[in-house]
């Protein structure tokens, strides 16, 4: 047998041993000592004591229950957007197609130049935006389509307006404007538009679709929100960088619910009960920032939408679709976010703000959705319109 009776390893540098001498350890320790010196350890050394072990397991007891309990504290709501924080945007192609839109040159009358192929181009022409109190015309259409009947609320209401017509910024003599519609559509959700957005012109929202809280997919600023009374945002915070709000009158009483926002002349609790939801009664913004939109804009956009529907009749168009009107008439380029409602996939988000899904459409009776995607979808092919989301461009390839 060879027995090692002295090993080093000195480092190179400063002759110093990086491994001790193993002179000392010339005689082995016999193996069965060795297991008898084990033998002879306090357990103790290898194992928990009882007290550190209930400590131990309490703990781990307590980090179980904070890891399942504590997320049912959290809405689901608070949840997706933290999760949504970090992510990356869902479609780059949106942000480019949408940069790329915003740095090209603004084009005087593009809109109606690429309307002029439609056949229905001509219902889309020269309708004026807001009522005004020296252009008052014979209405022999009651609400939404017109005002017969309603002469004396909005008597009243012009009463107590400031301005009636198109204030001077949205005046477009010698001027070539953009205008974006936010519409409230899931497809906005996680869009990442939020800043393309705020680019714009003219920035029309609809209804109480929220903006705090959403500026990354939605934007930030409104130039005009279109509104009926029970639609009508409750929080002061969704009126903040709100140039104006334009009254959408479906029935008389929402011309006197306008007049007593204005004025601040409190509603009868008698009124408020013809309301089918609760209305506010105040809005934080001034006189002059209050507006009613023409009923043409509703009955002209009706009639166009009529060629697109099965039945025939009256039609009462939605505030999206009218809204997009209204912008042909204002601006030169016409932008849409948050437009397409896809029928065929009932699980996805049908409003950006909400987890309602789009299967909740079918409840409704009132407006022609199928309709309406038909126009909005020649408007995109045609070009007088640009789909910032893309839904509409996509059923237009399908």
């Amino acid at each position: 047998m060879v027995t090692l009776t002295h090993l080093s390893v000195e480092d190179p540098d400063d002759g110093s041993p990086l491994l001790p001498e193993a002179v000392d350890a010339a005689t082995p320790t016999p193996v069965l000592h060795r297991q008898r010196v084990i033998t002879k350890t306090d357990l103790r050394d290898f194992f928990l004591t009882r007290s550190e072990n209930l400590a131990f397991s309490l703990v781990l007891l307590i980090g179980c229950y904070s890891a399942i309990l504590i997320p049912a504290y959290l809405s689901l709501d608070k949840v997706a957007t933290l999760s949504d924080d970090n992510q990356l945007p869902k479609d780059l192609v949106l942000l480019n197609r949408s940069a790329s839109l915003l740095s090209g040159p603004c084009q005087p009358r593009w809109c109606l130049d690429h309307l002029k192929p439609l056949s229905c181009s001509a219902g889309l022409l020269d309708i004026p935006v807001f009522v005004q109190k020296d252009r008052l015309v014979s209405w022999d259409l009651s609400p939404p389509l017109g005002l017969q009947g309603s002469e004396e609320h909005l008597a009243l209401a012009l009463a107590s307006l400031p301005q009636s017509g198109l204030p001077p910024s949205l005046r477009s003599e010698g001027s070539c404007r953009r205008c974006v519609v936010v519409g409230n559509g899931g497809v906005l959700h996680g869009s990442h538009l939020g800043s393309d957005i705020d680019q714009y012109d003219i920035i029309i929202r609809l209804n109480n679709a929220p903006v705090p809280g959403f500026e990354k997919d939605a934007g930030s600023r409104t130039t005009i929100r279109l509104i009926y009374p029970e639609a009508a945002p409750h929080t002061a915070n969704e009126y903040k960088k709100t140039t104006m709000v334009a009254l959408v009158v479906f029935k008389s009483l929402d011309l006197d619910w306008l007049t007593s926002v204005i004025t601040k002349q409190p509603l009868s609790f008698w009124s408020k009960m013809w309301f089918w939801r609760e209305v506010v009664d105040y809005i934080p913004l001034t006189p002059e920032s209050f507006r009613i939109l023409h009923p043409e804009i509703i009955h002209r956009t009706g009639q166009v939408l009529q060629k697109y529907a099965l039945k025939q009749g009256n039609m009462v168009p939605t505030l999206g679709a009218s809204a997009v009107v209204m912008a042909l008439q204002l601006c030169d380029h016409v932008s849409l976010a948050g437009f397409g409602y896809d029928m065929q996939h009932p699980g996805v988000r049908l409003h950006y703000y909400e987890t309602i899904r789009m299967d909740a459409m079918k409840a409704q009776v009132v407006h022609d959705v199928s309709a309406e995607k038909l126009f909005l979808r020649d408007l995109v092919a045609a070009g007088a319109v640009t789909d910032l989301t893309g839904a509409l461009s996509q059923q237009c390839r399908g």
